[in-house]
């Protein structure tokens, strides 16, 4: 008997049918992965699964018992738990390690009323124990690394004695390394027989961890996979067409410099270096977080300073003090996080696919100061065309949109322009292979611009650009071809 039966499982919102007869099985210390574009239905399996919201039909049985869930601690408590990508809610910064441990359970009403130091250490001690890895259990949660956040909530799911825990994007914001420590933490659950569903965008994730690969494609779960997997036929399936090459054929630089890089140094105590780019290139900027991969773009594009060095634009000294100039002599840039960096909030004026595409532009368009004619209207539509962005209307609100289509909507913003570089940074987290391909297809069609993407990922980097640079201690090393073996050993 499975673990968990999810059985013809179906969700509608409206007229939007997000899960349509559903089926899936987990067995205990099984770690099975679930694939799906944007809008596939996986945010509403997990959401089902966790009390958030019900399903509209179908059968769900966890160890053999009907299994609805009407809250996230309905459902914690029958041993299902959800560790979500932003763990921003498992703790609170000035309070320790120990009481984001217990924090849930202070809110029980048989717990105490007051409780000691020494009692909330001991309860989180064997709360760690349990869980089998290391905390520092009196640092201040809101000093911890995005990877020690994740420690924290499994560990607390343990504690609540999960025998099913949700992983949604759990490496998103990881290292190399710390992703790696990760996996070693999630298989160790694993031989202890907790099972494990874990939704990830990321190939190497699912490579190193999942006995099987599930794929959900319009609400159905589409296809299975078991190892050896066939990541191929699995992402073939999932974006529902063939899998194009995995790496375009590089382009060779040639001609004069578009963007050009001397003696830079990203902060004082940092080794200086020189970059050029050209047109047409796509190249990739990786290394471990911290290393100052946004840091780079935010400098070139004037949103910070570098340490010292120069840059030249063709051939033109180029010094911005703020974006705006940037944007002036033809640098554009997508932030890393989209939602603060791009989008306006939702309810708000400028809301729209259109006016998303049209913001920084607005000056040029409309230089009298009214929305005068169809500008906005058009360019969205042509964006919605080019790029494949699923949208009603060029009126539709962004956040009526899936993570995949937001980002290509960012980058249909400097493509409604000429611009000499494109600036990218993590231009594809929480982005879905089919809407990455679609996006690097975009990027790369352009072959009069110069573009710089930073990722911490060396399997983007080899996906998309012609030439790869690693970042080392703010520092950079040559280039190397974009190849994954090839960054990563230049990273090592």
């Amino acid at each position: 008997m499975s673990l968990l039966s999810f059985r013809n499982v179906a969700k509608a919102f409206g007229s939007t049918q997000a899960l349509a007869s559903a089926s899936l099985d987990i067995d205990a210390g099984e770690i099975v992965a679930l694939m799906g574009s944007n809008g596939a239905g996986k945010s509403t399996l997990v959401k089902i699964l966790s009390g958030v919201i019900e399903a509209d039909a179908g059968d769900i049985r966890f160890k053999g018992r009907s299994f609805a869930p009407r809250t996230p601690a309905e459902a914690a408590a029958a041993g299902v738990v959800t560790v979500h990508q932003s763990t921003g809610v498992v703790g609170i910064p000035g309070l320790t390690v120990a009481d984001s441990l217990l924090l849930d359970r202070y809110a029980d009403k048989a717990v105490p009323l007051f409780l000691s130091r020494r009692s909330v250490r001991e309860q989180a001690r064997v709360i760690v124990a349990e869980a089998g890895f290391d905390l520092p259990l009196e640092r201040d949660f809101g000093d911890l690394s995005a990877a020690d956040r994740q420690l924290v909530a499994i560990a607390r799911a343990i504690g609540h004695r999960a025998e099913l825990i949700i992983l949604d994007e759990p490496t998103a914001s990881l290292s190399g390394s710390e992703a790696a420590r990760l996996y070693g933490i999630l298989k160790g659950l694993a031989a202890r027989g907790i099972a494990i569903l874990y939704i990830s965008h990321r190939l190497a994730d699912l490579e190193a961890l999942a006995n099987r690969v599930e794929v959900l494609r319009g609400g159905r779960v589409a296809g299975s996979f078991r190892r050896p997997i066939d990541f191929d036929a699995a992402v073939e399936t999932m974006i529902g067409r063939p899998l194009a090459a995995a790496h375009p054929d590089a382009r060779h630089a040639s001609g004069a410099a578009v963007l050009s890089l001397r003696n830079i140094r990203l902060l004082p105590h940092s080794r200086p270096f020189d970059l050029d780019l050209y047109a047409g290139e796509v190249v990739a900027v990786t290394g471990v977080l911290g290393a100052g991969k946004s840091r780079l773009l935010t400098g070139i594009f004037g949103h910070g300073r570098f340490a010292s060095g120069e840059m030249r634009v063709d051939g033109k000294p180029y010094a911005p003090r703020h974006p705006t100039d940037a944007i002036a002599a033809g640098v554009v840039m997508a932030g890393e996080d989209r939602h603060r960096s791009s989008l306006m909030p939702a309810g708000w004026p400028g809301e729209a696919v259109r006016s998303t595409i049209s913001l920084p532009h607005l000056p040029r368009w409309f230089p009298s100061g009214f929305l005068l004619g169809n500008r906005e209207t058009v360019e969205g539509a042509r964006a919605i065309s080019r790029l494949g962005i699923r949208a009603a209307s060029p009126a539709a609100s962004i956040w009526s949109l899936s993570g995949g289509n937001q980002q290509k909507t960012v980058i249909a913003r400097w493509e409604a322009e000429p611009s000499r570089v494109l600036l990218l940074d993590e231009p594809f987290q929480g982005v879905d292979l089919g809407a990455r391909q679609d996006i690097i297809a975009a990027i790369r069609a352009n072959t009069e611009r110069a573009t710089l993407i930073a990722t911490s990922d060396p399997e983007e980097a080899a996906e998309v650009a012609d030439r790869v640079v690693v970042l080392d201690g703010h520092s950079a090393i040559p280039s190397a071809p974009a190849s994954t073996d090839a960054i990563q050993d230049l990273a090592s």
